[in-house]
């Protein structure tokens, strides 16, 4: 299984801005520059996570992103599900009923296997996501990293978070 690639660009962000003062928010341009990506593509997956309520978007000069909820609440499976939708990534196109010589619908009683097989697959795989909070993955990344990484995002924080006076 593949995703596409806003789903590592917007999981990168929303982490990004669980490290935000209270209050704070940061402007896509930000973003996209210190992830390395276009604004406009970003912004597209911005307004996903707006619309699923990660995120909350403000306009002016104080204006930008910031979490709509606390990191703890916010899970992998609910930003891949902003990205990528609610839609399985197996979708079963049933197949086995065509090609040459197709047989009549009531030959296939039962759904198909293959299809089962991968709804389970996803049912597991999503599962597992939803047990990932953001919060995790920060902590994780802090207790992890480099310092000199650490350094690198806290210096882009202090200098791109606008703060609301």
């Amino acid at each position: 299984m593949k995703l596409g690639d806003g789903v590592e660009v917007a999981i990168h962000c929303v982490a990004t801005l669980a490290g935000l003062e209270p209050g704070a928010a940061m402007p896509a341009s930000a973003l996209a520059d210190f992830h390395g990506v276009s604004q406009s593509y970003l912004l597209k997956h911005l307004a996903k996570l707006t619309d699923a309520e990660i995120l909350t978007s403000a306009s002016g000069p104080s204006g930008g992103y910031q979490l709509a909820r606390p990191a703890d609440r916010i899970t992998l499976a609910d930003i891949v599900v902003a990205v990528e939708g609610q839609q399985p990534a197996f979708r079963c196109a049933e197949i086995r009923k065509r090609g040459g010589n197709p047989l009549p619908d009531n030959a296939y009683p039962l759904p198909c296997g293959i299809n089962r097989a991968m709804l389970r697959a996803e049912r597991v795989y999503r599962s597992a996501l939803a047990e990932v909070r953001l919060s995790d993955i920060v902590e994780e990344f802090v207790s992890e990293s480099d310092p000199r990484v650490i350094a690198r995002g806290c210096a882009f924080l202090e200098a791109n978070q606008r703060r609301r006076k």
